[in-house]
């Protein structure tokens, strides 16, 4: 009896389902469903097609185009030879100069035994999750990997949505009323991932909004996750850090991935107020084992980046001059194409709102973020991530756009010709980040389309 080619698939199906159910029965359910983080996804995705020979404008990935600064990379040189494993706590004098970075641009007194170094602050947000008893807040949009994290951990979690017209702000308000309406089971503390300059959307809160949600943390028993990877590149570096008004409730994240451009070196580092040092220790007994400790080279180098001398401290103002102009032109050009956008106040990222072309689109059958981002890369060649990567609504028509696509060593370069008080020509941006604008021209025209 012959078998149909129609039969053979549906068999082969079959035995391909049942082989991918048997699987799932042995893995934690948390994972079942979990793809690639979309940042790397999309990274990967713009080099395929670059591969192909289409011309890509990578606008996806949220790396530092800027160079690590030379006095970093020097040390990185003449530390090369360290080889022994660390304490699984970070190098003394690396925290140590730590504690000093925050006391100074921060005013926060954080003692070095109260640092934490990991690879990445990523991995050490992971670990904190994992040791932390308590319901998890993420304000949305978020970065990509919180919710994740949490989801894999187990934790109980609760989005926030926070909306446009507040610049995609947690309000105070809006967090009294989500502790009054939310039926928690015990009296444990509540987690907040607070992160700022943010990560989607570029925007930054001022001293009395930090001030104000400080309040509201500390009268509900919320402990604060403050990521403030991008302090830094706040565009006028006038960054204020929430533990200023909530030391005690507050653990301070940073690294040198976005403001020392030094993504690839993978160190991070959370700092603790006193009373909470039983965090720490239960996230360092877990570090010890399972990465046991930071490469030493990385650590002895990041010593020099964290005191921040006058050298790092030059190229800092002159990264801010950059971005910040960077990102108001393509702000404004955006604008043009009739699509909602904040103008940016801290690190390299736009979040896109197109609502207003809602009618417009969904008669080109555009009806959620993935599909706009996809057919913008299609017909653009402009690579965006769409705004359910960061937690938005899934037909929300929304994205994230990361305006990084350039040469940062060649506009850095540029830059430290002309002095920092006089404003950079006005054809800079089409000398040395062109592809950025070039890119926003094309969104605002297809957005007109």
């Amino acid at each position: 009896m012959s078998i149909s080619t129609n039969q053979k698939l549906a068999t082969s199906n079959e035995v391909i389902e049942n082989r991918s159910t048997t699987k799932n029965l042995f893995l934690n359910p948390n994972v079942i469903g979990l793809k690639e983080s979309p940042t790397l996804r999309i990274n990967q995705h713009c080099k395929e097609l670059a591969e192909k020979g289409k011309h890509i404008y990578k606008l996806g990935l949220g790396q530092s185009p800027f160079p690590v600064p030379e006095p970093v990379v020097n040390a990185l040189r003449l530390y090369a030879p360290q080889k022994d494993y660390l304490h699984v706590q970070g190098l003394p004098e690396l925290r140590e100069a730590v504690a000093k970075f925050h006391q100074k641009k921060d005013g926060v007194d954080i003692l070095s035994q109260n640092v934490i170094i990991g690879p990445g602050s990523k991995e050490l947000l992971f670990l904190l999750q994992m040791v932390f008893d308590g319901e998890v807040i993420i304000p949305s949009p978020s970065w990509v990997s919180y919710l994740p994290q949490a989801k894999i951990i187990g934790n109980t979690i609760h989005v926030i949505q926070t909306q446009a017209k507040d610049k995609w702000r947690l309000l105070p308000d809006q967090l009294e009323d989500f502790c009054k309406k939310n039926n928690k089971s015990n009296n444990n503390p509540y987690l907040l991932i607070l992160n700022y300059p943010g990560n989607p959307d570029g925007i930054t809160y001022g001293d009395e909004s930090v001030k104000q949600l400080a309040a509201t943390c500390r009268k509900n028993n919320i402990y604060i996750l403050s990521d403030e990877i991008y302090g830094q590149l706040h565009h006028e570096g006038k960054h204020v850090s929430i533990a200023k008004y909530y030391p005690e409730g507050t653990i301070i994240s940073s690294g040198l991935s976005k403001w020392c451009g030094a993504g690839g070196w993978r160190l991070g580092t959370f700092s603790f107020p006193p009373n909470l040092h039983w965090l720490m220790d239960a996230m360092a007994a877990v570090a010890s084992e399972t990465y046991t400790s930071v490469s030493a080279p990385i650590q002895y180098a990041a010593i020099q980046a964290f005191l921040c001398g006058a050298e790092i401290e030059n190229y800092l103002w002159h990264v801010r001059k950059i971005l910040s102009l960077l990102g108001n032109q393509t702000a404004s050009i955006l604008k043009k194409g009739n699509i909602s956008v904040n103008d940016p106040t801290g690190g390299f990222y736009l979040f896109l709102d197109f609502s207003t072309l809602q009618e417009k689109l969904h008669k080109r059958g555009i009806v959620n973020g993935s599909i706009l981002c996809d057919r913008l890369l299609e017909d653009c060649g402009v690579a965006i991530l769409p705004g359910v990567d960061f937690n938005r609504p899934e037909n929300e028509l929304s994205a994230r756009l990361s305006y990084v696509d350039f040469d940062g060593a060649k506009a850095l370069t540029a830059s430290y010709t002309i002095p920092l008080h006089e404003k950079l020509p006005n054809d800079f941006l089409h000398q040395y980040c062109n592809n950025v604008i070039e890119a926003a021209e094309k969104i605002a025209a297809w957005s007109n389309e």
